[in-house]
């Protein structure tokens, strides 16, 4: 278990964790999310002792990092899959970590079995790709066996299969009753792999909670209906609690009412439906809508049509609205 109360890290004026307390449970995969800049590296630093708090504190299973008289055994860390002596073979810089633990051959070939580097493992690193850079630091990071794992973007590099492998390796370590904290940037995967989402933003903590529940939270359930009566359909389910939004001329998408409720009406009027779909709002969505106001580094909309290649605001489709039935007509 990792557990943190009120960190805090300053450099200087700027505060790039502000008072974060959370807890991280073991049997679970905890996914780490934010922002470029919003303090999940820095976290995660002072999580391993890499960093030391401005104030507050972080335990893993009830005591600070430095303090673990065999932190191999203990915490399994990837967090710069780089920081490996490029002159030195896969096996030679996992027998060199093992021997500060007095893990021997065995184990690390092992953990090269495991992540699928047999072919390489007595190549340099300096000669590996950015995705077996990555199954080396899992390696690495799994070498003494521990009860705990912190990986940042594990999947960065990989190939297909290769995300697959560490989606499927991190949910097994946690059925296992194992603590893994997975911090990635791809909204999907994170969506596949996580159980449950810290989200981080200029520092602090936008959200804490079971993937279901967060992005029930955050996002905002809908329909979309495609007929060739679209306008009639907008006309019959107008109401004050309703939104309806016109995507074109046969398409709309209906907040407020469940796909029976609006499939049952449009029947009932003898109203010709050719598609009626529930949309969920996604990870990605909820992600977007909670850190909106905490992007660091934000872009625009790019039109190619445009001299120099300037941002532009991406246009709204317009919107049905309760108590504006004139709209529907046009």
């Amino acid at each position: 278990m990792i557990e943190a109360h009120a960190l805090t890290k300053r450099y200087g004026p700027k505060t790039a964790v502000d008072g974060v307390s959370f807890t991280v449970r073991p049997g679970l995969v905890t996914g780490f999310l934010g922002p470029n800049g919003a303090g999940k590296s820095t976290t995660m630093r002072m999580i391993v002792g890499l960093d030391r708090p401005t104030a507050g504190s972080v335990t893993v299973n009830g005591k600070a990092y430095q303090d673990s008289h065999a932190p191999l055994h203990e915490v399994g860390v990837l967090l710069d899959a780089k920081a490996v002596h490029s002159g030195r073979s896969a096996y030679n810089h996992l027998l060199g970590l093992g021997a500060t633990h007095g893990i021997g051959a065995k184990r690390v070939k092992e953990v090269i079995e495991m992540t699928g580097l047999e072919s390489v493992a007595k190549k340099r690193v300096g000669g590996f790709s950015l995705g077996m850079g990555q199954r080396l630091g899992i390696a690495a990071a799994m070498l003494g066996d521990p009860g705990t794992l912190i990986l940042d973007e594990p999947v960065n590099g990989l190939d297909p299969e290769g995300v697959v492998w560490v989606r499927e390796l991190v949910r097994f370590l946690a059925s296992e009753g194992r603590t893994v904290l997975l911090s990635s940037h791809l909204m999907s995967e994170m969506a596949l792999t996580a159980d449950h989402i810290i989200v981080l933003g200029k520092g602090r903590i936008l959200a804490d909670a079971p993937v279901a529940e967060m992005v029930s939270a955050s996002t905002v359930s809908s329909v979309r209906a495609v007929s060739p009566q679209a306008a009639d359909i907008a006309r019959l389910l107008v109401s004050p609690d309703v939104t309806i939004t016109s995507v074109d001329a046969q398409t709309l998408q209906i907040v407020g009412l469940t796909s029976a409720a609006v499939g049952e009406a449009a029947a009932t009027a003898g109203i010709v439906l050719h598609e009626l779909t529930p949309i969920k709002g996604s990870l990605e969505d909820a992600y977007m809508n909670l850190t909106a106001d905490a992007v660091e580094y934000r872009t625009g909309a790019y039109d190619p049509t445009q001299s120099g290649g300037a941002p532009v605001a991406a246009a709204a489709p317009a919107a049905f609205t309760a108590t504006s039935t004139s709209e529907v007509s046009r």
